[in-house]
């Protein structure tokens, strides 16, 4: 890696949550990073971070996102998007493993043409989605 990409010494060891989020691959695009973090789907040592927050190594960051929770201890910064095995060497994942594939709540399927759903069909489909998981 060039040496504007990594920044491991004293002077240049923090940059931005969401160009970093980006560039270990946690998110697909930089403005989904900043998205997550505006609407507060990003900590860093338990607090809410706005996009431009400085990060540095050793943080404790979590991410919600795609439907499941990413806890990663951050190990280098990096500003610029790599590859994903240097990605990975990045940080420490820490996250939950996934739910397993029959765990996963059922789809709610509609007929075409069926119109909107009834008060009763909403609750219905909520009831079987099960809780939804929640940010904070």
């Amino acid at each position: 890696m060039a040496s504007d990409e990594v920044a491991n010494g004293p002077g240049g060891g923090s940059v931005r949550v969401d160009v970093w989020i980006w560039s270990v691959r946690l998110t697909k695009t930089r403005a989904q990073a900043a998205a997550a973090c505006k609407a507060g789907h990003v900590r860093v040592g338990g607090e809410r971070v706005k996009p431009a927050q400085a990060l540095k190594a050793g943080d404790e960051l979590r991410l919600f996102h795609a439907g499941r929770e990413r806890i990663v201890v951050v190990s280098r910064i990096i500003r610029k998007r790599v590859g994903a095995p240097a990605a990975a060497e990045c940080y420490v994942d820490k996250s939950p493993p996934p739910p397993p594939r029959e765990f996963v709540a059922p789809v709610a399927i509609r007929d075409r043409g069926a119109g909107r759903p009834t008060k009763r069909d909403r609750r219905e489909m909520e009831r079987l989605q099960g809780p939804r998981p929640t940010a904070g």
